[in-house]
């Protein structure tokens, strides 16, 4: 368990820089010329499944969820890339890693499923770390949190469609039609405002994907090695990667406030990964950048 915990940790660190390459990249790249590369980058990852699955690759019988899926996950992923160059690292991760949260919302009133009073509280917790955190009551609660907030969800949405599609079709398949799609989705806003890239900016490109693929292998590495009621609670990590980056970048403090609210939220996390273990709602970990 150990060698998984370290797997995870080192995925939300990459995951981390991957939204530290966004925020430095965002001053000089357009966002559509950013989330186009982060799902193109993935995609060609996904190029030797592709060529050793070409038989069957894209047979499926849930093309409406794939797209409902991609829809989401893209919007979702405009929004943060945007909070990314608005407001310090860490409170834009913090408020993505609500969306965790927010799946068993969605899905007490999209399946009916029921949410036991643990998985209630540990709701309800995390939403309060967020508010100790963000600490609106010091200097107000910028506008644009409401977008983060709104990320959070259609992040939610989106792997809330991924427990349904999850019911008919394998998770390579469901990874290679998020990938495709939002790979040919993202890519038409480039072409008709295509921006060409010195090579410094092509390498900052490049770094990015290499993250944001490292991350995402790793992971996937982590959870095959141990559950997630077991080592989930490091997905939490993310922010404070984020928060010393944003520190020994941008000069972003990080406050106590902030660091009690991380404590409340990891706490939360912990709870609802605990409740993996009933047959109650499930909640998927997920990656920061990974609507």
């Amino acid at each position: 368990m150990i060698a998984a915990s370290l797997f995870l940790l080192f995925a939300e660190l990459c995951f981390a820089a991957t939204s530290a390459m966004v925020k430095y990249l965002a001053a000089d790249i357009p966002s559509t010329h950013l989330v186009f590369f982060r799902n193109f980058f993935a995609f060609v990852v996904l190029l030797p499944w592709l060529y050793k699955r070409r038989a069957t690759a894209f047979r499926t019988t849930q093309l409406k969820l794939h797209l409902l899926r991609t829809v989401t996950g893209i919007a979702g992923m405009y929004l943060f890339f945007y909070v990314i160059t608005q407001v310090a690292l860490a409170k834009a991760t913090l408020v993505l890693l609500m969306a965790p949260f927010i799946i068993p919302i969605i899905s007490w009133f999209w399946f009916k499923e029921r949410v036991g009073p643990i998985l209630w509280a540990a709701i309800g917790l995390g939403f309060l770390g967020v508010l100790v955190f963000l600490n609106p009551f010091a200097g107000g609660f910028p506008a644009v949190m409401a977008l983060a907030f709104l990320a959070a969800g259609l992040a939610a949405w989106a792997k809330t469609v991924i427990r349904k599609l999850s019911a008919t079709e394998s998770p390579s398949k469901i990874v290679f039609y998020f990938s495709f799609f939002s790979t040919v989705l993202t890519a038409i806003p480039v072409l008709v405002t295509w921006q060409w890239l010195s090579w410094q900016l092509w390498l900052g490109v490049m770094l990015m994907g290499v993250f944001a693929v490292l991350g995402q292998l790793t992971m996937t590495r982590a959870f095959s090695m141990a559950s997630p009621s077991q080592i989930g609670v490091f997905t939490y990590s993310s922010v404070l990667f984020a928060a010393l980056i944003g520190y020994l970048i941008w000069g972003e403090a990080f406050t106590v406030h902030m660091f009690v609210g991380s404590a409340i939220i990891i706490a939360a996390g912990y709870m609802a990964i605990r409740q993996n273990r009933s047959p109650a709602i499930k909640i998927p970990p997920s990656g920061t950048t990974n609507p």
